[in-house]
């Protein structure tokens, strides 16, 4: 099957793959044919490799190959990525702040609203602008879709009994609970104020009685799980966590093995956390991890919230269904500004929680209709003042009283109107794209950006020296959207990720900064000469004699396109240049005439 290929005009190449694709109608029903996974998978890695062709190696930020040229060796090494113009197509149309002048790669959590459900129509707009010495805009800004509602209330309780909630929240309860995949019969989702408030609040409302014990798997320093963490130190729990080994950062099988079986002890399980991938590193990991934690008394944990929109859909989570599952729709595509995190708790593992005993979980909250916005307020007083005055027209007349009329309508209906505007936009594009299109899209174009930052090296430099040094899995078609590196100056050197931070930040490119922990290095000698050459750090939000190593996060999305990882990588090679970081401090001076420390 052939795929006809519309060709962008010259002086606008198109970069985004904006070409027509049949594989779209017959996505459900195709099924890529494996023969081998092992030639798979060095088919994919060749195919990535080949995808900067003609040059491997790049040692001047000036010899980069154009966008435009990129973006033709891109698509050739990975043909099927035209499939995917859909996903540029709804960025075009509703995504419009991440387009041209930012890239976004600090993604976390599900997108539930779009940028355009931020801006709606100003009631009888031109009638304002034109009756009207003040200057309104066609649209006004919406400082919220909804507001959120603290709750009294207990985590079985609300499991049990639920409570009374808006006709608001009942739909979008009902929206994300189909797109999780997830049964009413099954589980019982409950709206959280936060991912952070989520962990604690099972922390606090688990019974572990005499299976005392936390076991986490994550790579990295998390908020959450500190949070998590400490809450079940204060109930006496023992913690446990994975060890990762350097320099891959793959789970220690056997010693985790170890722990989830404890042949030891005959007080089986305890509560088991455990992400599909690290957020961090992208750092894939096994179903299988539920399924023996599960067949040794664990309960389980998902920790879902790195997953790609649509992984809910997979066979493994029918299959394993975990105890609990934890999802954020805090920092999304149009930044919803409420935000909120997902507690789903299933239906029959709510005997594994305390009895309410009087006592409340600080976290749980309802969401309820915003307040109307200020702005419409003004539009109302503006045209009452104008009413007054009196109208210069019956047309004018009948457009008066069509727009007093709908907004008696909504002051007066309340939470129905409310209800009935609120889309989940972002839900329903992940909807429409599917989980095949989202996961080749996002292995593409994570792969060419690992890749692409592994090709950057420093000139006059007999071993010719990395300038990015990327941890965790390097190419590979079963990694995460999610990249862990950072920078090494021409004498080997690393550069603060805080200082790579705010200079992406000045370019209008979003980065993220994080912290690697409980690594296992095989040999002491390579240990020490990591510890050298890392500056291994301490983490403030770590125990005292817990080290790690700084790094920089680059997280890809599901709108995600290639000019915003060309963008990255072009951004990251100017540190090929000596001199770069000393330039930009002078440039910030020269245009804000005050010193800066970098």
């Amino acid at each position: 099957m052939h795929s006809s290929r519309a060709e962008p005009a010259a002086s606008q190449p198109c970069f985004n793959g904006c070409f027509p694709s049949p594989f779209l109608a017959s996505e459900r029903t195709h099924k890529p044919k494996v023969n081998n996974v092992t030639s798979s998978h060095d088919d994919f890695a060749a195919a990535t490799s080949s995808s900067l062709h003609p040059h491997t190696q790049f040692t001047n930020p000036d010899s980069l190959p154009s966008l435009h040229d990129s973006y033709i060796s891109f698509t050739k090494a990975f043909p099927h990525f035209s499939a995917t113009s859909q996903v540029d197509q709804i960025r075009a149309q509703e995504y419009h702040h991440l387009n041209h002048s930012n890239a976004c790669f600090d993604y976390t959590g599900y997108g539930l609203f779009s940028y355009a459900l931020q801006q709606r129509p100003c009631p009888n707009a031109s009638i304002v602008s034109s009756s009207s010495s003040s200057s309104f805009s066609h649209f006004t800004p919406d400082a919220s879709f909804f507001d959120v509602s603290y709750r009294s209330v207990n985590l079985q309780s609300q499991v049990l009994y639920g409570g009374h909630q808006s006709e608001l929240e009942a739909r979008i309860r009902k929206r994300i609970m189909s797109f999780m995949n997830l049964s009413e019969a099954e589980y019982t989702l409950v709206f959280i104020a936060n991912e952070v408030s989520a962990f604690k609040i099972v922390a606090d409302s688990f019974q572990f009685q005499s299976n005392r014990r936390l076991l986490t798997v994550y790579d990295h320093s998390s908020e959450a799980l500190d949070v998590m963490i400490e809450s079940c130190k204060k109930q006496g729990v023992r913690v446990l966590s994975s060890e990762f080994s350097w320099p891959n950062l793959g789970i220690q099988r056997r010693k985790l093995k170890k722990m989830v079986m404890n042949k030891r002890d005959k007080r089986k399980g305890g509560l088991f956390v455990f992400p599909l991938h690290s957020r961090v590193t992208g750092a894939p990991y096994s179903y299988g991890w539920m399924s023996t934690a599960q067949e040794n008394g664990w309960c389980v944990l998902l920790d879902v919230c790195a997953l790609k929109p649509k992984e809910m859909d997979t066979l493994g989570m029918l299959l394993f269904k975990p105890d609990f599952m934890v999802c954020s729709f805090y920092k999304v595509f149009g930044e919803n500004p409420s935000g909120v995190g997902c507690l789903f708790v299933k239906n029959s593992s709510v005997s594994a929680l305390k009895d309410p005993c009087n006592a409340t979980n600080i976290g749980i909250i309802s969401l309820v209709p915003a307040s109307k916005p200020e702005a419409e307020q003004v539009v109302i007083e503006t045209e009452t003042a104008h009413l007054q005055e009196g109208p210069s027209s019956t047309s004018e007349i009948e457009e008066l009283s069509t727009f007093f009329d709908s907004s008696t309508d909504r002051n007066r209906l309340g939470t129905k109107n409310e209800s009935s505007e609120i889309q989940c936009r972002g839900l329903d594009h992940a909807d429409s794209v599917g989980l095949l299109l989202i996961s080749n899209r996002t292995k593409y174009l994570v792969n060419w950006l690992v890749n692409a930052l592994m090709s950057l090296k420093h000139p006059h430099h007999e071993n010719k020296l990395s300038l990015i040094r990327v941890y965790g899995p390097k190419i590979s078609s079963f990694r995460g959207p999610a990249v862990a590196f950072n920078i090494f100056d021409w004498k080997g050197e690393k550069i603060d990720p805080a200082l790579v931070q705010k200079l992406a930040d000045r370019k209008n490119i979003c980065l993220n900064s994080s912290f690697l922990r409980n690594i296992r290095f095989y040999d002491k000698n390579e240990e020490e000469r990591v510890c050298e050459v890392e500056g291994l750090g301490m983490s403030k939000k770590t125990r005292s004699h817990e080290s790690g190593i700084y790094v920089v996060t680059a997280t890809l999305g599901l709108l995600t396109n290639f000019e915003d990882i060309y963008r990255l990588w072009a951004f990251l090679s100017r540190f090929l240049d000596a001199d770069f970081v000393e330039k930009e401090k002078w440039r910030y001076i020269a245009l804000n005439q005050k010193t800066v420390e970098v």
